[in-house]
Formats: C-alpha cells, sequence, structure tokens
C-alpha cells in the first residue's frame, strides 16, 4: 500500500492528467437575466413562422461562427426569410467554448427565454457562457 507521501503526488499527475487530456465540463447555463417584451403574438400569428425560423438557424448557425480568424466569441445575427412577419435574432457564446458546448447553451437559453416570455415579440436570455435575443425589429448589440 502507498504511503501518504507518495499518494499525493500521484494524485497531483491524477489532476494534471486530466487537464490535459481536454476534459471538458458542461456549459455553465445559469441564467444572469431574461427580459420580455410587453408585447405578444397570438396563436396562427406569421410572426411565429419566422420566430422559429430564427431561433432554429441561430442554436444551429452559432457554434460554428467565429470573428476574429477563428479566435474570438461565436457571434452570429440572422433574419426570417419571411416577408410577411420578420423575425430578427442574435446569439453568442463566450470565447473558448466548444461548438457542443455551445449549442447545448444555446439550447437552454431558448428554452428559458420560452419558459420565461410565452408568445413575446422580443426577448433576451444571458446565460453565464451564452446569450440569445429576438425581435420583430432589427437591431445591434
Amino acid at each position: 500500500m502507498p504511503s501518504s507521501s507518495t499518494q499525493a503526488p500521484l494524485l497531483l499527475l491524477l489532476l494534471l492528467l486530466l487537464l490535459a487530456s481536454g476534459a471538458a465540463a458542461a456549459p455553465n447555463t445559469e441564467a444572469l437575466s431574461v427580459l420580455c417584451n410587453g408585447a405578444t403574438y397570438g396563436a396562427g400569428d406569421p410572426f411565429a413562422a419566422s420566430l422559429a425560423y430564427v431561433l432554429s438557424e441561430l442554436v444551429s448557425a452559432t457554434p460554428a461562427a467565429s470573428v476574429n480568424g477563428g479566435g474570438g466569441a461565436r457571434d452570429f445575427y440572422d433574419i426570417s426569410p419571411y416577408p410577411t412577419a420578420f423575425a430578427y435574432g442574435h446569439a453568442a457564446c463566450r470565447p473558448g467554448l466548444s461548438a457542443a458546448d455551445c449549442a447545448a447553451c444555446l439550447r437552454s437559453a431558448v428554452a428559458q427565454m420560452g419558459d420565461t416570455c410565452g408568445h413575446s415579440v422580443g426577448a433576451r436570455a444571458v446565460l453565464v457562457d451564452c446569450s440569445v435575443r429576438y425581435e420583430q425589429y432589427a437591431f445591434v448589440e
């Protein structure tokens, strides 16, 4: 049985190996804020289809997007292609977050907006590792 004087270096070595192997934790999806526009849309409103399109695109395209030659945050703006009721959106993940973790964080942000804001025509969820915003009007953050 190893002595306690040899166990500490072995535990340290094991910890260093785990860190070096890229063992990553899940993204932090704690909500810092979720804000909702007071105006809402109803059932059958064309905005619903536009919003569904934009949110889907934000979750799928943002993890592949990057700025500064790939060294910056994953960041993506989108607009729905339906002219009867445009929806605009923006999503971003913190720098260094993997594409899979970015997507997981964005899915959580969208779910939290849906749970909190329902049929709001605009919402923003700021989580520790990512953020999502959508509106009926064009915006720049």
